[in-house]
């Protein structure tokens, strides 16, 4: 299966954004330093899940991103589509041209149907589901304390050069 890292990371940034959407939009800024992302990475999975109205952006003095529709109607699976991400654990890409010589191999449709059952279990978990977990939401708190704290120093630091 080639599910990436640009997969990954949209699941782990839209997820980020569900779990903090009740204080209102989040910075991309925040997602990169909660989740150990690039920004210039974020931005560019932002610009695709923008384009399939998962997200929309804020702009102006605490601007970020918002949720483009309700938590339970995002699938894991609708985030991974939204970034071009292949879901296929066929070695030709599900062309059946590409396996042997041009012709299906032995294990095209075993592959073909594990493709479709990796896709049906993503596309039946939405972001509710996984905001939902206990355990998702005792990582989520320790990454915001993490993330306050940085912020506090950041800003002491500023203070003692004033």
């Amino acid at each position: 299966m080639k599910l990436t890292t640009k997969g990954r990371y949209a699941v782990t940034a839209m997820l980020d954004l569900a779990l903090n959407e009740a204080k209102g939009p989040t910075s991309l800024a925040d997602i990169s330093q909660r989740q150990g992302i690039s920004l210039s990475y974020l931005e560019q999975l932002f610009s695709k899940l923008r384009k399939q109205q998962l997200v929309v952006s804020v702009r102006g003095p605490g601007g970020g991103y918002l949720l483009g529709k309700e938590k339970h109607e995002i699938s894991v699976a609708k985030v991974v589509d939204a970034v071009s991400e292949s879901m296929d654990a066929t070695k030709c890409g599900g062309a059946s041209v590409g396996c042997q010589q041009g012709e299906i191999c032995l294990t095209h449709h075993l592959w073909q149907d594990l493709s479709a059952q990796i896709y049906s279990f993503l596309d039946s978990i939405s972001l509710a589901d996984l905001v939902s977990r206990n355990e998702i939401q005792a990582v989520n708190n320790r990454q915001n304390q993490r993330l306050s704290m940085l912020l506090e120093s950041t800003n002491i630091d500023k203070v003692e050069i004033n």
